[in-house]
């Protein structure tokens, strides 16, 4: 691409520098000839002024020194030369200037103009002034030179011009591709850096903003795995538990019990998949894509979850409504999921008393979930994919609930490192009453 630039601007410029330098050459060729032309004309009606009509009587003719160069004479009727320099006898150009006429031209490689010297309405006498033609054609073509030096100038600054232009429209080409190849490569945080040219900036953000999307859209799909991975290991223990516990009671009433446990365990599961599912598909519905709950109900399937769980660890679970009214819904499978996943870190990395509340905050409810733990862990590090404070984790849960919070347009945090608190806010609506005096979300 830069040849090709410098080509072009180099082939602009001839033709720019041949289409202004032919008429300037010709110009000063024309100029300099008519200079000299003027010159002798001068020179010789200067002399006319001083001749004398008593001349061919005798009397002595006193011509003005002649041009640079050039000669200077006086020529009677019968074309001899009476005075100054010149040929003996007059040529051409004498001849014709005796018929009162003013002659330029040339002869004998000589610029000749001759003025006709005029009495009582009779030329009495020619004034010949000439010069050698080859003084003026060196000096055309010494300017001639000056001339073509200027147009080598000024190709070379062009040429220079060109090549710094070429390096700066393929710079940025170049890094693009640098960058392009860079991608290909694996290296998806390869980003094409901003120039000082509009239209390939345009291009760049192009490219940058397709490579963001892509690099998006590959990131949510490694991290559906991540999280299918992880959330689906915890049921799938606790399926597998239950099972061997049925196996080894053999008491048909109990054993109903233990496959009733089983049955909520694997519909837990699958409510599991199916909400991973739809955060990775879509990183988050509309709020009418996801079916709302009333707030008791939450606090009360998570109670009744996670009750048995902290108890045989010799932990208590306490739920609290508090100020947050009872009518007031929230999406109910991904709350749920999140309160879930912020339950079972308080019961892996917490001690004592676990607290679920709920706190009422006009528009949105504040969901906070602590134990009598302590954080020791940067706030801003905790929610990282692939964090764990204490190693023993894979780091993926409170990443997830992050991301769980805001595909609902809330937001999860740490409000307390001791003790230990979590604060899930999340938009809340009202129950809206059908026609027939039901409320949506309660069947």
């Amino acid at each position: 691409m830069r040849q090709r630039v410098v080509r072009v601007a180099l082939t602009v410029a001839l033709v720019a520098v041949v289409l202004l330098a032919v008429p300037l050459a010709l110009a000063i060729r024309s100029s300099l000839y008519a200079d000299q032309r003027d010159t002798l004309e001068r020179a010789a009606l200067s002399g006319a002024i001083r001749v004398s009509p008593d001349y061919t009587t005798g009397d002595p003719v006193e011509l003005p020194a002649p041009p640079a160069g050039g000669r200077l004479g006086l020529y009677d009727p019968q074309l001899r030369l009476r005075a100054g320099s010149g040929p003996l006898t007059g040529d051409v150009a004498v001849r014709r200037a005796l018929g009162a006429e003013v002659v330029r031209g040339r002869s004998g490689g000589d610029l000749v103009v001759t003025v006709p010297v005029s009495h009582a309405e009779q030329v009495i006498g020619v004034v010949r002034a000439s010069s050698p033609a080859a003084a003026v054609r060196d000096r055309v073509l010494a300017m001639w030179a000056v001339l073509a030096g200027a147009c080598v100038l000024a190709l070379t600054v062009a040429v220079l011009i060109a090549r710094r232009q070429a390096r700066r429209l393929a710079a940025p080409l170049e890094d693009l591709s640098r960058h392009s190849r860079a991608v290909t490569a694996g290296d998806l945080g390869a980003r094409a850096a901003p120039s000082s040219i509009a239209e390939i900036d345009q291009v760049a953000h192009a490219h940058n903003e397709m490579l963001q999307s892509l690099t998006e859209l590959l990131r949510h799909e490694r991290d559906f795995t991540a999280n299918a991975s992880h959330q689906l290991r915890t049921p799938l223990t606790g399926l597998q538990l239950t099972l061997e516990a049925g196996l080894e009671q053999s008491d048909e009433g109990r054993l109903r019990g233990v496959l009733e446990a089983a049955l909520a365990t694997t519909r837990r599961l699958h409510t599991t998949v199916e909400e991973v599912l739809r955060l990775s598909r879509s990183h988050g519905l509309p709020r009418s894509a996801v079916p709302d709950t009333p707030v008791p109900r939450v606090l009360h399937e998570a109670e009744e979850r996670w009750h048995g769980p902290l108890a045989r660890d010799g932990r208590r679970l306490e739920c609290e409504l508090r100020d947050a009214p009872g009518d007031v819904h929230v999406p109910g499978t991904p709350v749920a999921e999140i309160l879930g996943i912020l339950l079972d870190n308080a019961s892996v990395h917490g001690r004592g008393t676990v607290r679920l509340g709920v706190r009422d905050l006009d528009n949105a409810l504040a969901f906070d979930v602590s134990d009598e733990g302590t954080v020791h862990d940067e706030a801003a590090r905790l929610f990282d994919r692939g964090h764990s404070g204490n190693g023993t984790g894979t780091g993926i849960g409170l990443a997830l609930a992050r991301d769980l919070a805001v595909s609902l347009g809330g937001r999860l945090s740490l409000s307390s490192s001791h003790p230990a608190t979590f604060t899930l806010l999340v938009p809340a609506r009202q129950a809206e009453t059908t026609h027939n005096g039901s409320t949506e979300g309660d069947g």
